[in-house]
């Protein structure tokens, strides 16, 4: 992390608690089931990480700084180029309306940040993610901190022996991130999501 969007040093943060969201108990409240079965965004995969990366980046109401520094957008977009970085991304229309991003190696998934200026759409893409994490064979999606926002799916806090734990055995699957269709609609991603394990 950084401490400022200007600040070009980079630390690195190993809480005592971790954040995760399990991938077998994630919950979609009513609501928001409704609106990733209508497809009112289009979500694409991979497709314009780097304007992802940005929108996270991006001053927002609340929150003015950011963690995400050049360095660390730099490292993102090399890490994308390589294949190991993927975003996740609601469209309306010709327009990227939120979003999110993170690192995959082996069967874990390390969320970095996610955005919205659209109603809901950060939340659809998450739950888009958590369809593909589940259909690709991934065990461990990372959140890093618990947010308000995190909560309502179900997100947890492990200890970070706990955690260690669970990453392990994360690293030892094989998961493969395009294993679910980039064409895939909210019905599939609801059907992924709802799936026993």
């Amino acid at each position: 992390m950084a401490d400022a969007r200007h600040d070009a040093r980079v630390f690195l943060v190993d809480p005592a608690r971790r954040g995760v969201l399990p991938l077998e108990r994630f919950h979609v409240p009513r609501r928001l089931a409704r609106t990733i079965r209508s497809d009112r965004f289009a979500i694409r995969i991979d497709c314009a990480f780097a304007a992802v990366v940005e929108g996270c980046a991006a001053p927002r109401a609340g929150r003015l700084e950011t963690w995400i520094n050049a360095p660390i957008q730099h490292l993102c977009e090399e890490l994308f180029a390589r294949g190991l970085a993927h975003s996740v991304e609601a469209w309306l229309g010709q327009h990227l309306v939120g979003g999110l991003y993170g690192v995959a190696i082996g069967g874990a998934f390390f969320g970095e940040s996610m955005f919205s200026i659209e109603r809901d759409a950060s939340k659809v893409a998450l739950a888009h993610l958590v369809g593909r994490l589940r259909v690709g064979g991934y065990r461990l999606l990372d959140t890093q901190f618990i947010t308000e926002h995190l909560s309502l799916f179900g997100a947890e806090e492990i200890s970070r022996a706990e955690y260690v734990d669970r990453l392990a055995q994360a690293m030892k699957a094989r998961a493969d991130f395009g294993r679910m269709s980039a064409q895939a609609g909210g019905a599939e991603a609801m059907q992924a999501i709802s799936q026993a394990s």
